[in-house]
């Protein structure tokens, strides 16, 4: 008995919300052959949020909560792909070489897990083939390069936002797709705020479809799901891991972006100090890390003072020399009485320096005798009072601040210390705050 595309699409819409039970007794009443031939059919079991948009999009960016069914829904596209032959080279990326094998191939939810045909995996050339000859390639985003060279006419990106390299590994395959009327890539992962994620939503030619771990509910273990609804409830884990959603604020992070958007705005002069403050870093060349350099400005007295962030000058991987000729620019463009520079990273070396590239400047070198979050922690309270704004908007700067105290937040916040100097200066009393020592 075949189902007529009327029937399927009826039946398609009952039994994807069918629970286990509910399918135990429809098994009871429909012929063998009805049943097997609708457990083949992903339109009926797929919800509507793991089906391919309408539309002339580019990227289809499926961010869903953990256990969602995003693996299934990127399979499934594939796997449509290669059937009905709308592509027949297409490139897997994954986490690592392992997670592409594991999960998107042999997954339960994977390439060869799927009720059609199982494509053969070739181990040595790390390739899928179906009998029409359409072919798919596996890569790690651990490495990019490995992207350069091949050409496709669609891709699957699983779990992006826990890719070692997301900007370089999408920036490489984007120039790979170039075959076909239409070549287009699926991305599925669970959403984190970084700058690779953000840059696909705000392409115009991107489609977002989103869905929640309850929404795959009838799938997932009871107990499972209970130990969701009870554990997670409300938090910024629990919103993205579990209800898929993009949220920008991280935890443990002293800024939110919020907190952020609240600073924009001017404050009027006249000024009674500007700064120019400087984290220097300990090494130059590509891989250092970079100069953070930020002028800030403050009028009023007491708990009146305020302040304004005018600039964020910071440059990476540059020599001594060519950092202080930054910051004496800086320092001569703004009007500042003095330059507030980080002692910890070369001392004396700090003060000469930037005397020799400014030397009208009075120099003030500074020693911390505490951590970098506590230092912070009375500049980001200045924040939440309303005392500091920004002249203008700072995105690297920025970025660092919202990212600075978040579990995975490895790197150096050098435009942040920066900031931090700054307004130690002008808000925190400077050689009076007993956390800074003046040398």
């Amino acid at each position: 008995m075949i189902l007529k595309p009327s029937a399927r699409n009826c039946a398609a819409g009952s039994l994807s919300s069918l629970t286990p039970t509910g399918r135990d007794v429809l098994s009871k009443h429909w012929p063998e052959s009805l049943l097997q031939e609708l457990l083949s059919e992903w339109s009926a079991w797929g919800s509507e949020n793991q089906k391919p948009p309408d539309g002339d999009w580019r990227c289809w960016l499926f961010l869903g909560g953990r256990g969602a069914g995003k693996t299934r829904a990127g399979a499934e596209w594939v796997s449509e792909l290669t059937r009905f032959r709308r592509a027949g080279r297409i490139a897997l990326i994954g986490q690592t070489m392992h997670d592409v094998r594991e999960v998107m191939i042999e997954g339960h939810s994977g390439l060869r897990s799927l009720p059609y045909e199982r494509p053969s995996y070739e181990v040595s050339r790390r390739r899928l083939v179906w009998s029409n000859g359409a072919q798919a390639w596996c890569f790690s985003a651990e490495d990019p390069d490995a992207l350069r060279g091949p050409q496709f006419d669609a891709a699957w990106c699983d779990e992006l936002c826990f890719w070692a390299y997301p900007e370089r590994t999408l920036q490489t395959l984007e120039h790979g797709l170039r075959l076909g009327v239409q070549p287009r890539m699926m991305v599925t992962t669970t959403p984190k705020p970084i700058p690779a994620l953000k840059r696909l939503i705000a392409a115009p030619d991107t489609v977002v479809t989103r869905a929640s771990t309850f929404d795959n509910e009838r799938n997932l273990s009871p107990a499972f799901i209970a130990a969701l609804r009870e554990g997670l409830t409300g938090t910024l884990r629990h919103r993205r891991e579990v209800l898929g959603e993009f949220v920008e604020d991280m935890d443990g992070v002293m800024w939110t972006r919020s907190d952020v958007e609240a600073a924009r705005g001017r404050i009027d002069g006249p000024f009674d100090r500007i700064v120019v403050a400087v984290d220097p870093p300990a090494s130059a060349g590509r891989h250092a890390d970079a100069c953070g350099i930020v002028a800030a400005a403050a009028r009023g007295s007491g708990r009146a003072r305020e302040a304004l962030v005018l600039a964020d000058a910071s440059v990476q991987g540059v020599a001594p020399q060519v950092w202080a000729l930054r910051v004496a620019e800086l320092a001569r463009s703004v009007g500042a009485h003095a330059i507030v520079a980080e002692g910890n990273n070369g001392g004396e070396m700090v003060r000469a320096v930037l005397k020799a590239a400014a030397p009208e400047f009075h120099v003030r070198l500074v020693r911390a005798s505490d951590g970098k979050r506590a230092r912070a922690e009375p500049i980001a309270a200045f924040y939440a009072q309303g005392r500091v704004k920004h002249a203008a908007v700072f995105p690297a700067l920025e970025d660092e601040m919202c990212a600075f105290g978040a579990e995975d937040f490895s790197r150096s916040p050098d435009r942040l210390d920066a900031l931090v100097w700054a307004l130690t200066d002008l808000l925190a009393g400077g050689a009076a705050d007993p956390q800074v020592r003046v040398l």
